[in-house]
């Protein structure tokens, strides 16, 4: 079995799932009590094939480092950024260092390129020959299968479409109650109880 190569944006995915749970949660607040559900999540990415190897990035707030923990304590290459900063936006550097990530496991094996599993919707930079999809598709050029996880209302068109035609393409709305769960209300809020994930079901997970 082919192993894959894992790049997880952790700001988009994050973030843009805070927006679909305003429309797919009836509880309040949703939005700001949903998170990600790490394990079903990264099984969703590797769908049980070897992970030759994984890299995720994100900024530093503190609520997030249960997180960062079960990233490293699997094993996955994390590195995180100070949101924002001089002349830097808070995204950029995350997502400089993922592309450099890719560009590196490009060369260090041309010679036996395997499967690229990108877990992000930005496509920005692709005009100017820069960004996540310029990158994918100059390894899809050099031999690499490529596999986009995104949520499709956050997902740059021109990447999802290439990405369809090119490799496959896994909307993350389809297993969004299985890598996503709420946390119960904090206090002094209307109290409601919290929202386990569902199990993933990878038979509905299109491989390359």
């Amino acid at each position: 079995m082919e192993s894959v190569f894992i790049y997880w944006d952790n700001s988009n995915i994050f973030i843009e799932a805070q927006s679909l749970a305003k429309q797919r949660e009836v509880s309040p607040h949703a939005h700001h009590r949903v998170r990600i559900q790490f394990e079903n999540l990264l099984r969703l990415a590797h769908a049980d094939r070897p992970i030759k190897r994984a890299r995720a990035a994100g900024s530093v707030p503190p609520e997030m480092e249960p997180l960062w923990d079960k990233m490293k304590d699997q094993g996955i290459d994390v590195q995180l950024f100070h949101r924002g900063g001089q002349g830097i936006g808070e995204q950029e550097m995350p997502d400089y260092f993922l592309q450099k990530c890719m560009a590196e496991d490009a060369l260090d094996y041309k010679e036996t390129p395997g499967i690229a599993v990108l877990l992000t919707g930005d496509g920005a930079g692709y005009q100017e020959g820069e960004g996540f999809h310029s990158t994918i598709e100059r390894m899809h050029k050099n031999g690499w299968r490529i596999e986009v996880l995104s949520w499709k209302h956050s997902c740059k068109q021109a990447m999802r479409e290439w990405a369809e035609e090119n490799g496959k393409f896994i909307a993350l709305d389809d297993f969004y109650e299985s890598i996503t769960f709420l946390e119960p209300s904090k206090p002094g809020y209307e109290p409601v109880p919290p929202r386990d994930a569902a199990k993933l079901d990878l038979s509905r997970r299109a491989i390359s």
